[in-house]
Parts: C-alpha cells; sequence; structure tokens
C-alpha cells in the first residue's frame, strides 16, 4: 500500500471496515464489531488505526496516528480465528486479578471467546489506565488529533488456514 489513508468513520459507518472483516465468519465479525463499538463508545475522540496484516487484522485505538501511542487494540489472527482485545502497553498497566494474558516485553491481551465471558467492568478500568499512560507518551501537543479511522497499513498477501492435514501430491 503506498500512503496512509484517512479518513472520518463514526462506530456507525461500518461499511468500509466490513471490507476488512470479510475473510472471517459471521460470528467472528459481530463479536468484533461489537468490541470496537465497546471502545468506540468508552472513547469517542480516540483515533482508530486499521492494520490489514499478513497475519491478523488489527485495529488500534490512539489519541494520535502513531501505533507507539497505541493504548487498545483488537486483533483477529488469519489462521487461528483468535480475538484479542490488547493492550499495547500492558506491561505497563495494573492487572490486579491477572486476566491479562503474554509474556513479551510490552504487549498484553484477553483471549475473547465470547461477548457474555469478555470482562467489561474490569477492562474499563484498565482503558482507562492504559489511555492515561499513552498520553503521557505523547511529547508534542501537536500529534494529538481526534475522531479519525486511518489505514496505516494493507497487506498485498494475506495469511490463509492450512489445508486440513492433507498432503499435496
Amino acid at each position: 500500500m503506498s500512503g496512509i489513508k484517512f479518513f472520518q468513520m463514526s462506530k456507525d459507518e461500518t461499511k468500509d471496515l466490513l471490507k476488512f472483516l470479510k475473510p472471517f465468519d459471521v460470528e467472528i465479525t459481530g463479536l468484533v464489531m461489537w468490541l470496537r463499538e465497546f471502545i468506540w463508545d468508552l472513547c469517542p475522540t480516540a483515533n482508530e488505526l486499521i492494520y490489514d496484516n499478513y497475519n491478523a487484522l488489527a485495529f488500534g485505538w490512539s489519541p494520535t496516528d502513531r501505533v507507539g501511542h497505541t493504548f487498545c487494540s483488537i486483533a483477529v489472527g488469519r489462521t487461528s480465528n483468535n480475538v484479542h482485545f490488547g493492550f499495547y502497553w500492558g506491561n505497563e498497566i495494573a492487572d490486579p486479578e491477572k486476566k491479562l494474558l503474554g509474556q513479551g516485553n510490552q504487549y498484553r491481551y484477553i483471549l475473547v471467546k465470547s461477548k457474555t465471558d469478555f470482562p467489561k467492568t474490569y477492562v474499563k478500568k484498565l482503558v482507562k489506565e492504559a489511555y492515561a499512560n499513552s498520553l503521557a507518551k505523547v511529547k508534542d501537543a501537536k500529534q494529538l488529533m481526534q475522531g479519525k479511522t486511518i489505514v496505516k497499513s494493507i497487506s498485498s498477501v494475506k495469511r490463509s488456514k492450512k489445508n486440513s492435514g492433507k498432503k499435496k501430491t
């Protein structure tokens, strides 16, 4: 993809977004859209950053257009169809109930299997802290933006599910 695409899209305007979700089944799409609405309601002035990459489709929310300022994200694995609700700087936020997964240097996430299992009240607290942490990382107030949806990358090749154990002959 050449260049970054900026466009205004409210939580109710989903036509363009649904194009990115087309490879996924209706249950995954519904769960992702529900999580997106959850974040949009909590952080209506944040910017939505979209990464349609080889391994995953990811949506991140940031007070700027920079991935390093992302405070939370939704990612769907192309082969696993796992849905992660993640925190880009998850290692820097409190997780008193130890619900966040991940052992890396920074990213932490919750594996979301259904709406009913998603700990909304707990995640709201984490999002609030993650957002404050993200804002503290912004060193130049001129970088702050509000309410943009920004397509950051679109990979021309996407990972596909492997054949179910069948060898090519």
